[in-house]
């Protein structure tokens, strides 16, 4: 009972000057609820053999659970992984200019759904139709909150309850254990397969067509590659075949290349432009992979197809807000003003040559005092370019416990995410921005010195 009595009561420690600075600093209700949960934990602890805490230590407590309940759990880290579209990572970081216009929208009103011109309501698709249209060569477009949804939004709205034929080469599966196949189902669409795992023929399609078929859907291998006894018709084929029979040919191509990916001694990644000019109706693809820019599902195509898709109900539950919006216009605009190599970060990542980076990784060796730089191998990630890698050089480091180093960079106030590679700890410049550079450095020293 004794142990009960040196317990300090809730109002006793509310009544200690360092509290009163906790109130002022985190507000009274939520001091109070700290204080209620680590006298709690107290009480539960006595009996143990660990002794009854002073005061001093117990509003330490209380301020470590104040500062771990507000503190954002969302954070910037440096990601030295060497994976350029790093989906634990938030994928593409965007360039100077889409976080200016982020906070330009968000810090004032703005004409997101008002025609300054009439003065009347307008629509917030209308900002981006012109980028789309001078871009991809496409009449129109439309941008939905990701890249399933806008298959999912298309095929809801123009093949409910109607057939939509693919490739059953084509069932992938996506992210999160998500599949293109649920995707369908969910849409109302009748999924209709066609020809085998590793080959399909264009007469497999036509033979599936028939009076209650909507939709042919393409959907591109963007997370896997099909290798030996292979084939499938081209988007070509299967546009003329869709229009022949009347129906419609919609292209997921999901990563979202505007570039020519061969340029950068990648293989050659399907680009919006091509799939528009081979004769698909719509094409989907997402903004946050090779686009470069904030998560985003873009539809471009024929302008009834896409009024159509506007108006369908669902089109209300998925659309982009304003921060998406203003994003993915400063993104598009370096496309059209025939920068991205140089604004967009991924597109400077994936275009720096390895000279530069070994240059980079030197640097970091020398003051450092320590590592090897050593070649190695960039990936693009993000479900795109499967198995295609980039040149580049690495820093190793020797560590007796490679396993304890990157748990403890990761814990740095700048996290630093890197890999282990052959027992080493290695760092790769490619995928470090120029900014946290510095900071890299200096948590692998704060870390070093530390083991």
């Amino acid at each position: 009972m004794s142990d009960f009595r040196q317990i300090p009561s809730v109002e006793l420690l509310l009544e200690a000057p360092p509290v009163d600075g906790l109130v002022q600093q985190f507000s009274r209700q939520l001091t109070v609820r700290a204080i209620q949960e680590v006298l709690g934990e107290i009480r539960k602890s006595v009996g143990s053999q660990v002794g009854i805490k002073s005061n001093k230590e117990i509003i330490s407590q209380i301020e470590g659970k104040l500062i771990s309940w507000t503190a954002p759990s969302m954070e910037n880290v440096i990601n030295a992984t060497g994976v350029i579209l790093h989906t634990n990572l938030g994928r593409a970081p965007l360039s100077r200019s889409a976080m200016e216009a982020v906070q330009r929208v968000n810090g004032s009103y703005n004409n997101l759904e008002f025609n300054l011109e009439s003065g009347e309501r307008g629509s917030r698709m209308d900002h981006l139709e012109m980028l789309l249209n001078q871009i991809t060569g496409a009449e129109t477009g439309l941008v939905v909150n990701n890249n399933a949804a806008a298959v999912l939004l298309v095929l809801t709205a123009l093949s409910k309850r109607h057939k939509a034929i693919i490739s059953r080469s084509q069932l992938v599966e996506i992210g999160g254990g998500f599949r293109v196949s649920d995707v369908m189902a969910q849409s109302g669409a009748r999924m209709v397969e066609v020809g085998t795992t590793n080959r399909v023929h264009l007469e497999d399609y036509e033979n599936a067509i028939d009076e209650q078929t909507a939709v042919i859907l393409r959907a591109h291998h963007s997370n896997f590659k099909i290798i030996g006894f292979t084939s499938e018709p081209t988007l070509q084929e299967l546009a003329d075949l869709a229009h022949q029979k009347g129906i419609l040919l919609i292209d997921d191509l999901g990563s979202g290349a505007l570039l020519d990916t061969t340029r950068f001694g990648l293989s050659h990644e399907p680009m919006v432009q091509e799939s528009v000019k081979e004769g698909a109706d719509l094409v989907c693809f997402s903004g946050d992979k090779l686009l470069g820019g904030p998560q985003a599902g873009i539809i471009v195509g024929d302008t009834e197809l896409i009024h159509k898709i506007r108006k369908y109900p669902l089109m209300r539950a998925l659309r982009p807000d304003k921060s998406c919006l203003a994003a993915l216009e400063a993104t598009l605009l370096h496309y059209l003003q025939g920068e991205a190599e140089k604004e967009i970060p991924i597109w400077k990542m994936i275009s720096t040559p390895a000279t530069r980076i070994r240059k980079r990784a030197n640097s970091w060796a020398k003051e450092l005092s320590r590592g090897e730089v050593i070649a190695g191998k960039s990936t693009i990630g993000g479900g795109s370019l499967p198995e295609e890698v980039l040149p580049t050089f690495l820093l190793s480091l020797d560590e007796l416990k490679p396993n304890s180093l990157v748990s403890e960079l990761r814990n740095e106030e700048l996290p630093v995410i890197a890999r282990i590679e052959k027992g080493h700890v290695a760092f790769d410049p490619r995928t470090v921005l120029p900014e946290p550079a510095e900071l890299l450095v200096k948590g692998i020293k704060h870390v070093v010195q530390r083991q």
